[in-house]
């Protein structure tokens, strides 16, 4: 096309389309599309010079193209790299889709639940997101190895996570609660009681939540010089936290303090205290992280760290629905709060 014509349909108002990605990369428009979209067999370094022509050229999908000139959206798609039966088990999860949907309200669009892991064979959800199927994106669940940020990145699909993401080089807006300090509240809370051998099932540590939740804890029980190597880890699940209890206790059979980085864990873990005959909170006091409805329906009731889940997912929605209208937006740290009962 030339100097001129790249100055001409910069003058018409219309933005790079695939035959421009296509021809700047010296590719077919097929395999543009493919390496694009994530489908298809292709080369490696050919699907990474068409994604980098995309980027220099300022592409996007016709969807997000048109929402450019429109100011109107037609979805946005909350992204989840877990396994469907996490999702659906997990109440941090429903609440999250309870949010962002209360959120968007009246707003004439659709909210997209995208689950499925990221190394999936078949990169569902990279070609989901690399096909212009959403104006939009919150991404819940992020582990360290998870590579979406990137796809959103090349994309320039506008997007928001939801909990802050474990890479440190993505530099993508985010909320998230403070974990580090919630995780403070409760051992500290242990200590008050007159706790001295305290453990911890954590969450898993590629994530910020597990990692930062397990360095509170750390943190608390190394000013008050009590011991830190009570740990054993978990994955948020019921199971995990009963598994991780379970081999607690064969490592340290006096425990009197127990810290578990989510309701669900924790309430596996007093059902596995009273198998081995230890009393909640009479031997054993103990603590989790949410402040979800199984917290309450413990028993006894779980003292536990607040997790705003609709707080953080209206937070997410509007600070997405900004950068989708093209505002600088910075991340933001919701503070957290302790609810007493009866466990501790």
């Amino acid at each position: 096309m030339g100097e001129s014509g790249e100055r001409e349909r910069e003058q018409r108002g219309r933005g790079p389309t695939i035959r421009d990605v296509a021809r700047h990369a010296g590719v077919s428009i097929g395999t543009a599309s493919k390496a694009l979209n994530a489908n298809g067999r292709l080369r490696q370094e050919t699907r990474d010079k068409v994604i980098r022509v995309a980027r220099e050229l300022g592409y996007r999908p016709n969807r997000a193209a048109r929402r450019l000139v429109t100011r109107a959206a037609d979805s946005i798609a909350v992204v989840v790299p877990e396994s469907d039966e996490r999702v659906f088990s997990d109440p941090f999860f429903s609440g999250t889709l309870r949010g962002v949907t209360a959120a968007v309200g009246d707003l004439p669009m659709q909210v997209v639940l995208v689950m499925g892991k990221p190394d999936d064979g078949d990169r569902r959800m990279e070609r989901y997101l690399r096909g212009g199927h959403t104006d939009g994106a919150i991404v819940v669940s992020h582990h360290q190895n998870d590579t979406l940020w990137r796809v959103l990145a090349e994309t320039r699909l506008p997007s928001v996570f939801l909990g802050r993401p474990y890479a440190e080089e993505a530099r993508v807006p985010y909320v998230d609660v403070d974990n580090c300090a919630g995780a403070a509240l409760a051992a500290r809370h242990l200590i008050a009681r007159g706790c001295r051998r305290i453990g911890t099932v954590t969450g898993p540590l590629d994530m910020s939540a597990g990692h930062d939740r397990w360095q509170g804890w750390v943190r608390v029980l190394e000013e008050a010089g009590l011991e830190t190597d009570l740990v054993e880890h978990g994955d948020f699940t019921a199971a995990g936290g009963a598994e991780a209890t379970r081999r607690l206790l064969e490592r340290c059979p006096d425990l009197d303090g127990l810290f578990a980085a989510s309701d669900q864990m924790a309430v596996a873990a007093i059902g596995e205290l009273g198998v081995a005959g230890r009393r909640v909170p009479d031997d054993v006091a103990v603590v989790g992280y949410d402040d979800s409805e199984a917290a309450t329906m413990s028993r006894p009731a779980l003292t536990t760290v607040v997790n705003p889940i609709a707080e953080m997912a209206a937070r997410a929605v509007d600070l997405l629905l900004r950068v989708m209208d093209g505002e600088e937006v910075q991340p933001e740290t919701l503070s957290t709060d302790l609810v007493v009962r009866e466990s501790a």
